[in-house]
């Protein structure tokens, strides 16, 4: 990553007038500081934080759901994955409120953020846990009661892995 800037085509082909498009074909000081960061000290860099519109919902009820991965250093980090699954969520330990068998390829991938980036996903859980058995496949709402709602990046089992993680009460 050290050495000259390879030639640009021509000065006008910047996405924007002050330049800020990531090209990765640049070498520049943060590209080559951000390939000093260790793998676990990205882990660490990378705050989530998981939140729902309400506290308390109906049986049944959508719950809306916000996720939000910030980068905490001021340049780019990347946490590897051991799959193509970069990130994930669970309900009382059930990935993605399901039973069922996640098909993910096992070819390991990078979660990247630019320094300072905070991604954000929102989506909806519908409230029930989906359940498998003798081949077939079933809704079920939950009981009433207290549920975790937990969102993490899905690095490997025996290492640190960023997640945070909200209760909601089903009434």
């Amino acid at each position: 990553m050290v050495g000259p800037r390879p030639p640009r085509e021509s000065a006008d082909d910047a996405s924007d007038a002050f330049d800020l498009e990531r090209d990765d074909s640049r070498y520049t000081i943060t590209t080559f500081l951000s390939s000093l960061v260790p793998a676990a000290l990205a882990r660490r860099a990378v705050a989530v934080s998981i939140r729902t519109d309400r506290d308390v919902y109906a049986r049944d009820d959508p719950v809306a759901i916000t996720v939000d991965f910030k980068n905490r250093l001021p340049i780019p980090v990347s946490i590897p994955t051991p799959s193509q699954r970069r990130w994930g969520w669970t309900v009382d330990g059930d990935l993605e409120a399901s039973d069922e068998r996640r098909y993910v390829p096992d070819r390991p991938a990078v979660f990247r953020f630019r320094g300072g980036e905070r991604k954000q996903v929102r989506f909806t859980w519908h409230g029930r846990f989906e359940r498998t058995a003798g081949g077939r496949r079933e809704s079920v709402v939950p009981d009433p009661g207290e549920y975790e709602l937990r969102a993490f990046i899905a690095t490997g089992e025996e290492t640190y892995r960023p997640s945070d993680a909200t209760t909601i009460r089903l009434e």
